[in-house]
């Protein structure tokens, strides 16, 4: 049976659970945001100078920073539950907003080496290593349910707006490199096919794993380093300037998507042999989602785990 004949109950579901709670605080940046999304309208100056004056301190990469900057792009994308959306255009919060921003980004350039080489980038990115490795390595040869169910969690804060980011480009765009985009977005959001839209096929999997689908829900469960990925999205679709970053970034994850989405069907492939069978989305060889057999499995994961005490 193909995914569009069972999912329109789920993705009903779907639909209706989209507006978050505010995360909680991890330090004072994002308190300081947290607080004064809360207030109720904005603005709310002083919280907002008081974060602004952590701002020397705060590590590009770390917990407080990336949280403040999720937060404060979730505005643009579906908000949070009781928060005033003309938050979303409050200038005391874009010029913090903004001042995040070129903390990261000057991070992001530090770590990062230019390159104009577009020919030798796309080599790169279509020649799959025999010996590569990584996560999806780990849970196709040896990974364990937990890890599965981790990584899941993990993923949701962006598959639940999978291609979202993206679309912020699409008027800054013009001629080929548009219709190219807009192509794959369409894919993206299900060829006129809602019950299809990958947004929706993510969170019927975390149905199927026994995880919740709800948007956001494990936003306050996962780490920087996660949370960073996401915001990166999210700075170079809402700056035209960046826009060349984003497409970037969109051939990249397209083009290496397949192989990862072949390795992640023969994890479960493996599992559901070891552990007996339920039913679960996949991806395979960029086509159309469809259907395969997964595992039923018992959440197991170490006392550490980002997700949470066992």
């Amino acid at each position: 049976m193909t995914v569009g004949h069972a999912l329109p109950e789920r993705s009903a579901k779907f639909t209706r659970e989209m507006t978050p709670a505010l995360p909680a605080a991890r330090g004072p940046v994002s308190r300081a945001v947290v607080e004064a999304l809360a207030a109720d309208p904005p603005p709310a100056t002083s919280l907002l100078a008081d974060a602004m004056r952590a701002m020397p301190s705060a590590d590009p990469y770390g917990e407080d920073l990336q949280l403040a900057l999720h937060t404060c792009y979730e505005l643009h994308y579906r908000g949070f539950a009781g928060v005033d959306p003309d938050w979303e255009w409050d200038t005391d919060l874009l010029r913090l907003r903004g001042a995040m921003e070129a903390v990261f980004l000057d991070a992001l350039r530090r770590d990062t080496t230019p390159d104009d080489d577009v020919d030798g980038a796309l080599e790169e990115l279509l020649t799959e290593p025999v010996d590569g490795r990584g996560v999806t390595h780990h849970l196709r040869d040896e990974g364990e349910w937990w890890h599965l169910l981790e990584h899941a969690a993990h993923r949701s804060v962006y598959h639940l707006k999978e291609a979202d980011p993206h679309a912020f480009v699409v008027p800054r765009l013009h001629g080929r490199a548009k219709t190219a985009l807009v192509a794959v977005e369409n894919d993206e959001f299900g060829g006129g096919r809602p019950e299809m839209i990958h947004q929706g096929l993510y969170a019927d999997l975390l149905d199927d794993l026994g995880l919740d689908s709800s948007y956001g829900a494990y936003v306050d469960a996962v780490p920087a380093v996660t949370l960073a990925t996401v915001t990166m999205m999210s700075l170079f679709g809402l700056r035209r300037s960046l826009r060349g970053a984003l497409v970037g970034h969109f051939a990249a994850a397209e083009i290496t998507t397949a192989p990862s989405a072949r390795r992640m069907a023969r994890a479960l492939e493996r599992l559901d042999g070891e552990e007996g069978g339920r039913d679960q989305a996949r991806q395979p060889d960029g086509e159309g989602r469809q259907r395969t057999r997964a595992p039923t499995m018992t959440f197991h994961r170490p006392r550490s785990s980002p997700l949470g005490p066992r």
